[in-house]
Parts: C-alpha cells; sequence; structure tokens
C-alpha cells in the first residue's frame, strides 16, 4: 500500500507541476517543468530524508555524549529484527521525534533535546519504539516524500502569490484571463497540499506504531506516559521548524492545533491512543 501510495504522489506532482509550467509558459514552459518534475521524482526518492534532516535542523548524535541514547536505540533495533538506524537530535525545547529515510537500511531516527530533558528512561524508550515501529512498517518513505512535496507546493504556492501580485501569470493571451488564473490557483493551492499529506499519511499508521512498538519492547505504559506529556509541551512550547510539510512526521503533532482544524490533523487525539493502548495491554494480560 504504501508502494501505491508513493507513486500516487509522485504522479501527482508531476502533474501538478507541468500544469504550473504550462500556465507560466505555455507549451514551452510545460516541457521544462516535465523535466524538473522527472528530477524532482529521483531525488524524492533517493534524498527525500537528507532533505527532512535539513529541513528540520537535525545534527548527529555523538555515541561518547549520549551512550545510553545510542545503546536504547542498538536495543531496539536487536528487538525488533530491523538495522540499527542514524541517530540524530535537534536543538528544541519542545519534546519531539520522528524516524525518517527510504528504507529501514537508510533509516534515521532523530529526538529533540527537550525529549531528552522531559521524560524519563521508560517513556523514552516507547517514543523509540514507535519510531522504531514506523521503520520496521515501511512508513518512512511515504513519510519523507509527503513532507518533501508538501514544502515544494508551499514554494510554488509563493511564487504563484507573487505572480498573481504583479500579473506575472503570461500563459495566456489575456492578461486579465492570466490574473483570474492566478487568483483561482491562490484558491486551491493550500487544500491541494493539504490533501496531498492526507492521502499519504493517515492516522491508522500512527495507531498501527503505538500497538508494534510497545511490542518491541514489551510495554505500554511508557509510550502511553510519553504522550500525555508531549501533548502538553507541544500547546506550550513552539518548534522551532515546525510546519504543515513536517508534521505529520512527529510521534505528537509539533503545532497546536483544535477546532475544526483537528479534523485535518495527520495524528490521532492522544487520548485515542492511550485508550488504545490500554485494551493492547488488556488483550495481552488474557493472553
Amino acid at each position: 500500500m504504501n508502494i501505491l501510495k508513493t507513486f500516487t504522489l509522485l504522479g501527482l506532482m508531476t502533474v501538478l507541476m507541468v500544469f504550473f509550467g504550462n500556465m507560466f509558459g505555455g507549451q514551452t514552459g510545460m516541457i521544462i517543468m516535465l523535466g524538473i518534475s522527472l528530477a524532482m521524482n529521483l531525488a524524492s526518492y533517493w534524498f527525500s530524508g537528507k532533505m527532512v534532516i535539513k529541513m528540520t535542523g537535525a545534527k548527529p548524535v555523538d555515541k561518547n555524549k549520549e551512550p545510553e541514547l545510542h545503546h536504547m536505540i542498538e536495543e531496539i533495533s536487536h528487538s525488533a529484527g530491523i538495522p540499527v538506524p542514524k541517530i540524530y537530535m535537534t536543538n528544541d525545547a519542545q519534546p519531539n521525534a520522528f524516524a525518517t529515510g527510504r528504507n529501514p537500511k537508510n533509516a534515521i531516527v532523530a529526538v529533540t533535546a527537550g525529549l531528552m530533558e522531559l521524560v524519563d528512561k521508560n517513556e523514552l524508550r516507547g517514543v523509540i519504539a514507535h519510531e522504531m515501529a514506523h521503520i520496521k512498517n515501511r512508513d518512512i518513505l511515504i513519510g519523507s516524500i509527503a513532507a518533501m512535496m508538501a514544502g515544494v507546493i508551499s514554494y510554488i504556492a509563493h511564487i504563484a502569490q507573487w505572480g498573481a501580485m504583479f500579473g506575472g501569470f503570461g500563459g495566456n493571451d489575456e492578461e486579465e484571463g492570466g490574473n483570474i488564473v492566478g487568483t483561482l490557483v491562490l484558491a486551491i493551492i493550500a487544500p491541494i497540499a493539504a490533501i496531498l499529506i492526507q492521502m499519504a499519511i493517515s492516522r491508522s499508521r500512527e495507531f498501527h506504531a503505538d500497538a508494534t512498538g510497545a511490542g518491541f519492547v514489551n510495554d505500554t505504559k511508557g509510550l502511553s506516559g510519553a504522550l500525555g506529556k508531549l501533548e502538553i509541551a507541544s500547546q506550550r512550547i513552539p518548534l522551532r521548524h515546525a510546519n504543515a510539510s513536517t508534521a505529520h512526521m512527529y510521534i505528537s503533532n509539533p503545532l497546536k492545533s483544535g477546532g475544526i482544524m483537528s479534523l485535518f490533523s495527520t495524528h490521532p487525539t492522544t487520548k485515542a491512543r492511550v485508550e488504545r493502548l490500554k485494551d493492547l495491554k488488556l488483550k495481552s494480560t488474557n493472553i
């Protein structure tokens, strides 16, 4: 299913880029943007993980400085039956974590400095196990590509905005018609970005990762405790590099949410996740 979603995303990006090329430069622009989009598709597959790391400002973690974190990740990797991922950290006060990369052999687990300070050892183990589950379940490629593509769409939206302001949509003969097209593009570009992410990232994958990760460490309380702390902290402490492009990758939504916006969240509610973890524990207890 993730492979199908990946090709769907890449195909939609190609169509969108070609559309913009035609709007900006007619047939010539369409051909140019087709070539660019094909190159971007290859880059998305091979380098999306590295690009996400740059987007989030994460840096490699020295084993000598964080030996316990390295040991914990090595231990959980063995339990999960996957290669040990590279370990990164962001200098963010908000406690959070994410995983990225194109496959388990090229995976990265990143934590924030705030996470290391807030949670206890058992809660940290639960968070790391959750991210390991995303790697094991091969969620990371589609998540990385979705983040990169959402960023590109946002950049295109800025171009369209400036084009509309200065009458730069020159793909049509009538300048007034071009401005109307530019206005329409601005009206639909944000929903397109949201729809692409929603198509790629479902709330069910978080439930699945919660359950899978709990199985790796044979414990649900650590992750449950961490999720509660992370939810409260995310409402009080901003994440420096937080944006809609990468929000879906974190274990806890780094953006403030509420009201109608919660309907478009890529994360299930913390309450629902904790309840499922409790049910998982009850089921395992009854076995």
